[in-house]
């Protein structure tokens, strides 16, 4: 095996939350329990993506808020939020919420951009002002700045006999500001976070700069490097910056026979995009990793951006079963983190019962 220069700190993982559009709760009930299950393996964090329209997880907010209720200690975050779904006051309003209710426990991710498929949904989404809406980094400071508790009006105090009015986003989360991470896959977007007081979330996409080489692993090292450099030296940044990898990790220690030949078709199915720049931007995808947990061991070493952090949200694919996922997760907290040194954060976290 090969030795770290340092251990792995934190371990969390992060899940789309599939179901069944005809039966819909089961597939809900089962991230809750994923989550719980998380937490007594001794993972660090619990990530969930945000996807709209789709078969996956549409409200995070709502999961996390009932996660942080049957959970003590994980960390719960979105990876990522698009902010041109949301109203960034809204959002603020019901991030401090959940936060609240976790204790202190809520990562929000976040992103800017123009929503996916736009001109399909924008007449729902905004039907009075579709071509008026800023998708820019402002819309994403905007709601840091809710978040931290700066005014949103001048008017507050007691109205008539029971009305109470505040100038800030109500209620206000102490910390949360600290909490806030930015998905960026381009040198820019981790520069700009870094500059701006964000963590960094560091996917399995980066878009590489025009002169350099297609090599996932160094690309996203060099923006990693980039962003640290801007947050050392940004005069908004409110916390020392943070900085964590999400690849798609799938330790076959435990698993049976089928499943290891289910996981290898889903990754050979995906493995053609990772062989060329894709679009006109010329995305990069990483490459699934797949095998034991001293195999991936060995290739995470290997891997430029992994070298660069020390907290990781290994990515669960996306179709996979309830009991694939228990055995994935099993495997990641009892070999995979131990071999990158890492600790689980309760003792006895490997004897849990399973749901």
């Amino acid at each position: 095996m090969p030795h770290p220069t340092h251990p792995l700190r934190k371990l969390g993982f992060l899940t789309i939350g599939l179901f069944d559009p005809a039966d819909p709760a089961p597939g809900h009930q089962s991230t809750l329990q994923i989550i719980e299950l998380g937490e007594r393996l001794g993972f660090d964090s619990a990530w969930l993506r945000h996807r709209h329209l789709q078969f996956g997880i549409s409200s995070p907010i709502a999961v996390m808020a009932a996660a942080s209720q049957r959970t003590s200690r994980i960390e719960l975050g979105t990876a990522v939020t698009p902010l041109g779904w949301e109203n960034p006051l809204r959002l603020a309003e019901d991030l401090a919420t959940v936060d609240l209710l976790a204790g202190g426990r809520i990562n929000p991710g976040l992103s800017v951009g123009e929503p996916m498929h736009y001109d399909t949904v924008k007449h729902e989404l905004y039907p009075d002002s579709p071509e008026l809406e800023d998708f820019s980094y402002a819309r994403v400071e905007r709601l840091a700045r809710l978040v931290a508790g700066e005014p949103v009006r001048d008017f507050s105090g007691r109205q008539g006999v029971v009305e109470e009015f505040s100038s800030r986003v109500e209620p206000h989360s102490p910390g949360l500001r600290d909490r806030l991470w930015y998905g960026a896959g381009s040198r820019k977007s981790a520069v700009w976070a870094g500059a701006n007081g964000f963590n960094l979330l560091s996917s399995s996409v980066v878009f590489p700069e025009a002169d350099q080489e297609p090599d996932f692993a160094r690309i996203q090292q060099s923006q990693i490097r980039a962003f640290r450099e801007a947050a050392a030296t940004a005069a908004t940044a409110h916390a020392p910056a943070r900085v964590s990898q999400g690849l798609v990790v799938i330790p076959t220690d435990s698993a049976s026979p089928d499943q290891r030949e289910k996981y290898q078709r889903y990754v050979d199915a995906r493995s053609p995009r990772t062989r060329a720049p894709q679009g006109p931007k010329g995305m990069l995808f990483a490459p699934d990793l797949i095998g034991t947990s001293d195999e991936l061991a060995e290739q995470l070493y290997a891997h430029a951006g992994f070298r660069e952090v020390d907290e990781v949200a290994f990515a669960l694919p996306f179709s996979f079963d309830h009991e694939d996922y228990v055995q994935i997760l099993t495997d990641i907290a009892g070999t995979l983190g131990p071999a990158l040194g890492w600790s689980p954060a309760q003792t006895h976290a490997t004897d849990a019962e399973v749901p």
